[in-house]
């Protein structure tokens, strides 16, 4: 099967498309021939190695010493079901459904075996196969983070990074959840944001934008551009905040957290399963939730799709067609 694979930490040069050899699913598996992938912030970080310096030794552990462990990038992806394996259940061929692979990667490949109760589910009826490859990352980010700040009706949120692939998310689903949501973008994206039903945008390029900030019950950071110490201004008395790109937590937030009573959510994964995805469905084939698609590339622009990913300038997500 073609897929594009990585030999060597770099730039988008780096990436390659290869043949390999075709995966066939085991007993718990389903082998799934992918229709779409994205190219998501992970990916970058994966593909170039760009992590805090504080994370440089466990990560090379996890992902690799001196080249990528698993070659084949890339960790969500919508498709159709090929096989299954003899104990497995929950799908049969013929199915589509979508599905991250943050355990494993491997979705910049034209196939891909999955354990059956991974986080993997039937896709929403109501969009494409390209438009479900990128819900199960960036919603999926966006719903657990939010549901771990217990939100509720009424609340006022902040989210920074709103027109990103987990901000445009976070927007629509504070808003399913009857928050107050403030968005904080360029000024490129002010209309997209505003268009997914946030309640006020602003414009992080404005040297005054931060004095236009309310206090707010939570203070969501999905783009790690502003400091902790900005947000904690402008959050509640025993408000929320969180942050999806920062690893661990600094001394000046341990001390509003143990202080000054604020909860700080910072460095956790987002559970596996399909109950997220399952959630997630719902919504969207309700209108509740839709997914916001940048640019398209295919397979063979893999470096192109990275290289402009890489910019930091992306509304929403990238997706690459494999078929």
């Amino acid at each position: 099967m073609k897929a594009v694979i990585s030999t060597t930490y770099g730039p988008p040069a780096v990436l390659k498309i290869a043949e390999v050899q075709k995966p066939s699913p085991g007993d718990d598996e389903i082998l799934v021939k992918i229709s779409a992938t994205t190219v998501s912030a992970a990916d970058i970080r994966i593909r170039s190695f760009k992590v805090p310096i504080a994370l440089w030794i466990p990560a090379r552990l996890v992902l690799g010493i001196t080249k990528p462990k698993r070659n084949i990038l890339g960790v969500e992806l919508a498709g159709t079901v090929e096989a299954v394996g003899r104990n497995v259940s929950l799908f049969k061929t013929g199915d589509e459904v979508f599905a991250a692979s943050l355990q494993k990667f491997g979705t910049y490949a034209e196939y891909i075996t999955l354990k059956e109760d991974a986080a993997i589910a039937r896709k929403p009826k109501t969009i494409s196969l390209e438009e479900a490859a990128s819900l199960p990352i960036g919603a999926r980010t966006a719903l657990h983070f939010l549901r771990k700040a217990g939100i509720r009706q009424e609340q006022s949120v902040l989210i920074y990074g709103a027109s990103g692939s987990v901000g445009t998310y976070a927007v629509q689903l504070a808003k399913y959840f009857g928050a107050k949501v403030t968005g904080v973008c360029g000024p490129g994206n002010l209309d997209l944001v505003k268009s997914l039903g946030a309640d006020a945008v602003l414009d992080y390029t404005q040297k005054d934008f931060a004095t236009h900030m309310a206090v707010y019950d939570i203070v969501f950071v999905s783009v790690d551009k502003i400091s902790f110490s900005k947000c904690n201004r402008h959050l509640k008395k025993e408000g929320v905040y969180i942050n999806i790109a920062t690893a661990g937590k600094t001394p000046e937030m341990i001390w509003a957290q143990t202080i000054q009573g604020k909860k700080i959510i910072v460095g956790e994964n987002v559970p596996e399963g399909p109950e997220l995805l399952n959630f997630l469905t719902r919504l969207v084939e309700t209108d509740k939730l839709r997914p916001i698609i940048d640019r398209r590339y295919k397979l063979s622009d893999i470096r192109d799709a990275h290289t402009y990913v890489e910019q930091g300038h992306k509304r929403g997500n990238v997706v690459v067609q494999i078929d």
